[in-house]
């Protein structure tokens, strides 16, 4: 599955870019008066091969969750438990993702890849994949929680392909059920220590550089934090082109999930908007699987977590909304939709100046 995704995967379409800029060209306004709004158009016409591009109307947010054993190493003050406890918050509807889910009428899939303690019962299951009423579970739990990435490799390579496989087959069911583009969330107590390690092993940044303070710890834990991440990529040495075997060392399940589901949708000419820290992690592990993957990639909104803007800097993405978030959840991916959907429509629905009868300069 993993080879024939990648194989699937093309570069952005050179002559329905070029459309899109010629005909920014000839819209009721000043030329590049929209500023990075007409580049986004600009690559998303070449993502579909169209131009106009299809207007994003159905928008799914898929949430990974999973535990994590570097958790032992003292990296979060919050418990363990507290992951598969903000499930059941997802699913009973009365999380900030649900909140910004339901303003944008996205659905909310939550996929459990790797969570350590028994999850709360669900609400009844959703009418359909994409009901926008009623968050849905999957349950593709891989292992209970990784390794503690200190001691040994979080994951097997077989462990962390499962994962991968995961996120893509997610993303083929929603793209399947009709999802016009795909939003990343994520759950797990102490994952922000992995995605430093991945974000560090991918674009060679500095421990200190890539490692922020997650759900908020003081100074001494964050000092340890760093530790924590450098003995890491000391112990591992993790390879940048080996995508799978850096998820496996140092990353966790619901990064490799992200990564595939990333993989998913680029073969699929699907955009995915991304979220913050855990889920650029995850892309830049995408990235290193198949570089074109990022014509797919948005970068909803530029996390306060440090490594984030390492990352978006390697990937040559700029976010679209800058608020000081550090939640998750896939909360600022959906502050951002607005945005990606109203760079689209003006393709669609701003009128050319021969069209309006409006004189040009």
């Amino acid at each position: 599955m993993l080879e024939t995704t990648i194989a699937a995967i093309r570069p952005a379409d050179d002559a329905a870019m070029a459309a899109a800029r010629e005909l920014h060209g000839r819209l009721t306004k000043p030329a590049g008066s929209l500023g990075a709004l007409e580049e986004l158009s600009v690559r998303l016409a070449g993502l579909a091969g169209a131009c106009p591009p299809p207007l994003p109307k159905r928008a799914a947010v898929a949430i990974f969750a999973g535990d994590h054993g570097v958790h032992a190493q003292g990296v979060s003050p919050w418990p363990q438990e507290v992951t598969g406890q903000m499930i059941g918050n997802f699913l009973a509807g009365g999380a900030v993702v649900n909140a910004f889910a339901r303003q944008a009428g996205a659905s909310v899939t939550v996929v459990d890849v790797g969570v350590a303690t028994p999850l709360p019962a669900g609400p009844p299951a959703a009418a359909s994949v994409l009901d926008p009423a009623v968050p849905r579970l999957v349950v593709a739990s891989v292992r209970r929680g990784t390794r503690d990435l200190t001691v040994t490799a979080a994951l097997t390579r077989d462990e962390a392909l499962a994962a991968v496989r995961t996120g893509i087959r997610i993303a083929d069911e929603l793209i399947d059920s009709g999802a016009d583009i795909l939003l990343t969330g994520d759950m797990g107590i102490g994952n922000t220590t992995p995605a430093a390690t991945l974000i560090a092993a991918f674009t060679g940044a500095d421990p200190l550089d890539a490692t922020g303070r997650g759900t908020g710890i003081d100074d001494p834990t964050y000092a340890h934090k760093v530790a924590v991440v450098r003995a890491a990529l000391t112990r591992h040495a993790p390879d940048p082109t080996d995508p799978l075997g850096v998820l496996a060392a140092v990353g966790g399940l619901e990064h490799a999930a992200l990564a595939g589901l990333i993989l998913g949708a680029a073969a699929r000419r699907t955009p995915v908007l991304l979220d913050g820290v855990i889920a650029v992690s995850a892309a830049l592990a995408a990235a290193a699987f198949a570089p074109d993957a990022v014509c797919a990639m948005v970068a909803g909104h530029r996390s306060a977590e440090p490594g984030a803007t390492a990352a978006l800097r390697h990937l040559g993405l700029d976010p679209l909304i800058d608020l000081g978030l550090r939640l998750g959840e896939g909360t600022g991916a959906l502050l951002a939709l607005p945005v990606v959907t109203g760079a689209v429509r003006v393709l669609h629905e701003v009128a050319t100046f021969d069209a309006a009868g409006v004189a040009e300069k």
